[in-house]
């Protein structure tokens, strides 16, 4: 069995966890925070740097080779496609409403009546942090396409989008040895998420490997202030870069996976590794100002098919 490459911890109904996790300028670029160092044990024994080298577990590593496996596995099918859609992948306006609708009012834990339209209203500020199993040079490239991806998102979306200082969207590249304790130490440490239960994103099943939770608690109805992206260390370079493109996208509001969604990172039969143009439309409509979060489906089925029309060049 393939693992799920974008599976969330359930929105509302986990407590606390369904706002926020917890993380933030660990090894961060640009202005940012403080870097986070961990108290030492009172009796100094066994003290160790965040970042210092340590033995990988054998599940880790088996974990990993795994990983491999299977991105090897999909690139031979024909599966993980980087080229955003093409000519084999058409859709109309409206297949784009109805993809639309499906993604962002429904939600892929077996609800079966629309919900409300939910999104950002603040700026998003993205920050990184890193559990000791990755190394400095795989930290490199993780910023550098964390940062990427959050221009993109910005520039396609029109909201605003960065990665720095006073996080509200934590991004956290963690492997199987350290996750739990990179999350402990941080939600310990970083303002305005002292509260967070992380276990579920702690403890991932074997066949996730990567994961995001939003949060819509505060005094606006659905429209979020927090969310935490996870990404297992283990996975390879195309589908760690899968995972920054589909928990980060959706993190933004785009919660649901559909199978009719074609070309699209929101949709499980893993074709498409990158988001894709027909996921573009998807953001430029999210955060088109004509909508608004908490909008009922009723509400917003009409300025929908408007948006789908404008965004392929189609009539109203």
């Amino acid at each position: 069995m393939r693992p799920k490459r974008g599976h969330r911890a359930k929105r509302n109904g986990l407590g606390a966890l369904t706002l926020s996790l917890a993380l933030t300028a660990c090894d961060e670029f640009g202005p940012v925070d403080p870097v986070l160092t961990p108290k030492a044990r009172p009796d100094g024994a066994g003290q160790t740097e965040p970042d210092a080298p340590r033995a990988t577990s054998e599940k880790s590593a088996s974990l990993r080779s795994y990983l491999i496996e299977v991105q090897s596995s999909q690139l031979t099918q024909g599966l993980l496609r980087q080229d955003g859609g093409g000519p084999d992948t058409p859709f109309t306006a409206e297949m784009l409403a109805r993809n639309f609708i499906n993604i962002a009012f429904f939600s892929e834990y077996g609800r079966s009546n629309a919900g409300r339209l939910n999104r950002w209203d603040e700026p998003v500020r993205m920050a990184i942090a890193f559990g000791p199993s990755v190394p400095p040079s795989q930290r490199m490239r993780d910023r550098s396409d964390v940062v990427k991806f959050a221009n993109r998102l910005s520039r396609v979306s029109g909201h605003p989008i960065s990665v720095g200082g006073n996080p509200n969207f934590l991004v956290i590249f963690a492997g199987e040895d350290d996750r739990a304790e990179t999350l402990d130490r941080l939600s310990k440490t970083v303002p305005g998420f002292e509260n967070v239960n992380t276990n579920d994103l702690a403890n991932l099943r074997d066949d996730i490997y990567c994961a995001v939770v939003a949060d819509d608690q505060g005094e606006a109805p659905n429209t979020y202030t927090h969310a935490i992206a996870v990404i297992r260390a283990e996975n390879p370079d195309l589908l760690r870069l899968s995972c920054i493109h589909e928990e980060l996208a959706q993190g933004l509001g785009l919660q649901n996976d559909s199978p009719q969604a074609r070309p699209s990172i929101f949709n499980d039969d893993d074709e498409f590794a990158l988001l894709t143009n027909h996921d573009e439309a998807l953001l430029k409509m999210l955060y088109d100002s004509r909508l608004r979060a908490g909008m009922t489906l009723n509400e917003a089925r009409p300025i929908i098919r408007q948006l789908a029309a404008e965004r392929l060049g189609g009539p109203s």
